[in-house]
């Protein structure tokens, strides 16, 4: 794994426009960034990053029977009570899922290290499926990459035939919906709902705010028609501190993400891993926090179950050095993981992103930053395999 300097495409921006790219930029800062891109080999794709994916997916899936007959567990992950059978319902039911997001440390040797899971609204996917993908081809043919050279991405390919695959299962149309001043947020619904209809699916999109309730407790777009199958880019435990969230158990919706995704994306299944595959050489030591702060010596980070993007972490290294990052989601229980700080590339530190369509690894997207605590603001660097 290298890092390496390589001239941008002249007319990337453009590009970008043409192809509905509208957030490379945010804040006036690069978020898209093509100076550089990561190299790897096959070997480190498909053994330090394939192949522990699709274990540690299959580890976690395992462990959804465990939690959801378990109000102890349940308690421990701050599930609110009133959305807990509706949640086992969902997973009984085993309603179809789509897609999730690993994030992972890796230097290009030694195994790969799990930082969390971004199960129920992961982002940074039309970058990692579709852009980066132009920018391998593009640069092939300017001579700048070597004819040869692959990416590990079958992201959309997977995407389009999941859902065509689940579309019998689901109503239609299927609406997609997101903030609606969120350019990030529309843009990937607009690129997964382009992938369903390449799948032959009907569907509309809505902005998240625009939803209703009718008076038979069913949700409606703002033509009061019944929205029986949403795929909502919108974190679950946010809906359900909305007004209209009581509603959701007795509505009849079908979502994608289902239900049962939020408990793989709460950073409570960190400590349950561990507590079930001890010393696993893909996991960090974990715990749930407790007025014991001492469960971990210094070097730790401390997330919230729920957050996003970085928000509220703290990592405190061996050495006493700390790193902060503030955001809304202090308000939720806590836990504590093993210090495993990013590998550093040219004063850069590399997160890898690994792609899981249904229950298949995808492929990856690499985010950089400047901290050792990945934020929205990180930029996105494509990658290559070049053998």
């Amino acid at each position: 794994m290298q890092r390496i300097v390589l001239p941008e495409r002249p007319d990337w921006r453009d590009s970008a426009r043409r192809l509905g790219f509208q957030f490379h930029t945010i804040d006036g800062e690069p978020y898209w960034d093509e100076s550089a891109y990561y190299a790897f080999s096959m070997a480190q794709v498909e053994q330090d990053i394939e192949d522990p994916t699709v274990e540690l997916h299959l580890m976690a899936m395992d462990l959804i029977d465990d939690i959801v007959g378990n109000e102890e567990t349940l308690d421990q992950l701050a599930v609110p009570e009133a959305y807990r059978d509706w949640i086992a319902e969902s997973w009984r039911r085993r309603d179809p899922h789509l897609y999730g997001r690993m994030d992972l440390a890796y230097a290009g040797n030694g195994p790969a290290k799990l930082f969390e899971l971004n199960y129920d609204t992961p982002t940074a996917l039309y970058e990692a499926a579709f852009f980066q993908w132009v920018w391998l081809d593009e640069q092939k043919q300017r001579g700048l990459l070597p004819d040869n050279a692959d990416q590990y991405n079958l992201i959309q390919d997977l995407l389009v035939e999941t859902l065509g695959t689940i579309a019998p299962e689901l109503p239609k149309p299927l609406y997609f919906s997101a903030v609606r001043d969120s350019l990030e947020d529309q843009g990937t619904i607009a690129y997964l709902r382009d992938c369903a209809e390449q799948a032959g699916i009907t569907t509309r999109t809505i902005a998240i705010e625009d939803i209703g309730l009718s008076s038979d407790g069913r949700f409606t777009d703002m033509d009061s028609y019944v929205i029986e199958a949403l795929f909502k880019l919108y974190p679950l435990e946010f809906l359900f501190a909305d007004r209209y969230g009581p509603s959701l158990p007795r509505s009849g919706i079908r979502l994608i993400e289902p239900p049962w995704k939020t408990l793989l994306s709460n950073k409570g299944i960190l400590p349950l891993l561990w507590q079930k595959h001890r010393g696993h050489p893909n996991l960090l030591e974990a715990h749930f926090e407790t007025g014991d702060s001492g469960v971990l010596a210094p070097g730790w980070v401390r997330k919230p179950l729920y957050s996003r993007e970085g928000a509220n972490v703290t990592v405190l290294l061996a050495d006493g050095t700390q790193h902060v990052a503030s955001g809304p989601y202090d308000d939720a229980p806590w836990v504590r993981q093993a210090a495993h700080p990013l590998p550093q590339f040219d004063g850069n530190y590399a997160v890898i992103g690994s792609w899981v369509v249904a229950d298949r690894a995808a492929g990856m997207g690499i985010r950089e930053d400047t901290t050792l605590i990945t934020r929205d603001t990180s930029r996105f660097i494509p990658h290559a395999i070049v053998d």
